[in-house]
């Protein structure tokens, strides 16, 4: 996968991590970035830094007809950057939302599993491309406080792998990011850790992509959990659970 001259979609481009990675593609040069935001003035906003190379387009990506629209509209796609995510902060058990589990998992698992289902043959018609799936530490260590977030990426990172094999005879490669804690709206709650920049987690994400990385630990939070987690499964198993019971 070549970021030069590549035509990009990044789902939730118009802020944080998202917005990182259209940051990037742009100083890479991507010939075109398609910024996909819920609402279209959000995404408009940031394409008029560029009008010559980034187009804003309305997506949600929980809504199959706005996926539809969006694979009519940019046809010339090589590399989709599911970027879109939900983290509610709710319980599994004890919560007052019990369907905030299944919003999660509608944006987490399911938009990316729909998007890529969009988009792979528009890739395969452009003679392949990538897919960056943007995860999360919690996708591979059980964070029970997060509630539904952290089985929506364990779920995502499955499909990804199982997704990887369907397309590579296609000439698309599937990268999995494993994301810490990034100075985001989303992680605003986090304080007890260092967090990376979301240009930072961009600039990781085209790295891998370019080289066909399966799954790549994007920062040192997300490296730190992956080594305490070969070193001492059951330990940081049981410090996860601490933070629910405290």
């Amino acid at each position: 996968m070549k970021i030069e001259n590549c035509v990009a979609l990044v789902t939730g481009g118009n802020r944080g991590i998202g917005l990182g990675f259209v940051e990037e593609l742009l100083d890479q040069g991507a010939a075109k970035v398609y910024i996909a935001s819920r609402k279209l003035a959000d995404a408009q906003e940031i394409a008029a830094r560029a009008p010559d190379r980034l187009v804003a387009i309305e997506l949600d990506v929980t809504r199959p007809e706005q996926i539809e629209k969006a694979a009519v509209d940019c046809p010339d796609v090589t590399l989709l950057v599911n970027n879109a995510g939900m983290f509610l902060m709710e319980r599994l058990y004890k919560t007052d939302r019990p369907d905030a589990v299944r919003q999660e998992m509608e944006v987490n698992f399911f938009g990316v599993l729909n998007m890529v289902r969009a988009f792979g043959p528009i890739m395969e018609a452009n003679g392949g491309g990538a897919v960056v799936n943007v995860l999360s530490a919690g996708g591979i260590v059980a964070v029970p406080d997060m509630g539904g977030y952290s089985p929506s990426k364990f779920a995502a990172r499955a499909a990804s792998d199982c997704l990887r094999a369907e397309l590579a005879p296609l000439n698309i490669t599937v990268t999995a990011l494993i994301v810490g804690s990034v100075d985001t709206r989303m992680a605003s709650h986090v304080t007890h850790v260092q967090k990376s920049q979301p240009r930072d987690i961009g600039k990781a994400g085209l790295w891998a992509a370019a080289r066909g990385v399966p799954e790549h630990d994007t920062d040192a939070h997300s490296i730190g959990v992956r080594a305490h987690l070969a070193r001492d499964p059951a330990g940081l198993a049981a410090a996860m659970a601490k933070r629910v019971q405290s």
